[in-house]
């Protein structure tokens, strides 16, 4: 969470100062050090001595098993398909530029893992930028994902998935860009053994821009998306399936459907909205849900504050 400068009159009082710190919200006081939302708690690597890595095969080896690793990724690297990453690993980019195109990362069976501060770019079809399968605790920060709408929309695959029964997981602070599906959570309406009462994410100060549509698309789970802002949407937030979602302090932009309940599955799910800036988007709600006070910590700044912060402090680069 990053500052915005302030300008004070010359000669301001050192406790003036002190006190315009305390009243900016939370969100806007400094970049994070652990994850707000449902995947507090995770610490990847923690203080494991990190290992700089340079090659895709370096890469592969870095971050497999399941003890304490702290890997950086220095440049960009083209990949096919995606690596796998274990459990109790940070994934950190170096500088602004480092990342993966061509492909992404799978974090499948793992718990505590940490990806911040990568470009993610074109992951083609069928893999997704991160997939994240059967996890719990995962932290997805400051990383920069990308592709085109040049091709059609199933040349690339997602660009951040959340399925099969994964649990508290937050994403903040991301930009998406210039694609078609961009966040899927649960992957199908066919997974309700597996999926109901799991499937517990947290979006915060994520910047979609020109992303069509899965802004999140939540089937089965529970779903909290605040101070986000989404710019050139065709559909946003859509809830399905059962899944509860709340829809809180959002900025909305060239949007035709900020919220639904009601596409594309034969089970509407449930949103509560408030505190958005809707830009004149529509709302499609069929069923006002019953999650209204997440199971964690958090202040969301006004939406009047949003871009401001989002557009500054979001993406690779920004930590």
């Amino acid at each position: 969470m990053r500052t915005r400068p302030h300008t004070l009159a010359i000669g301001a009082a050192a406790s003036l100062v002190a006190a315009l710190a305390v009243a900016l919200p939370q969100s806007a006081q400094a970049a994070d050090t652990s994850p707000v939302g449902f995947g507090a708690g995770t610490t990847g690597g923690g203080n494991a001595t990190p290992v700089t890595v340079t090659t895709l095969a370096a890469f592969k080896t870095a971050v497999t098993g399941s003890s304490a690793k702290v890997v950086k990724v220095n440049g960009l690297l083209s990949l096919s398909g995606q690596v796998d990453i274990g459990s109790n690993t940070t994934v950190l980019g170096v500088g602004s530029a480092s990342g993966f195109t061509g492909g992404g990362l799978r974090i499948k069976e793992a718990t505590n893992v940490v990806v911040r501060n990568l470009n993610i770019s074109k992951p083609l079809a069928p893999a997704d930028g991160i997939t994240v399968q059967e996890s719990t605790k995962v932290w997805i920060d400051h990383n920069s994902f990308s592709a085109d709408r040049s091709h059609d929309k199933d040349y690339y695959d997602g660009l951040l998935d959340v399925t099969h029964a994964s649990d508290n997981v937050t994403v903040s602070w991301n930009t998406f860009k210039d694609h078609f599906k961009g966040s899927l959570v649960g992957h199908s309406d066919n997974n309700a053994g597996e999926d109901t009462g799991h499937l517990k994410v947290t979006y915060h100060h994520n910047h979609f821009s020109n992303v069509y549509s899965r802004i999140p698309s939540l089937r089965f789970g529970t779903g909290h998306f605040y101070d986000n802002y989404v710019q050139g949407a065709d559909t946003a937030v859509h809830s399905r399936m059962g899944a509860q979602m709340l829809v809180e302090n959002n900025v909305f932009a060239s949007t035709k459907v900020a919220v639904t309940t009601s596409r594309s599955s034969d089970v509407d799910g449930y949103a509560n909205l408030r505190g958005n800036e809707l830009g004149g988007a529509a709302i499609e709600i069929s069923r006002q849900g019953s999650f209204t006070t997440p199971p964690y910590a958090y202040t969301a700044e006004p939406a009047s504050s949003v871009v401001a912060s989002v557009t500054s402090g979001a993406g690779a680069g920004k930590l």
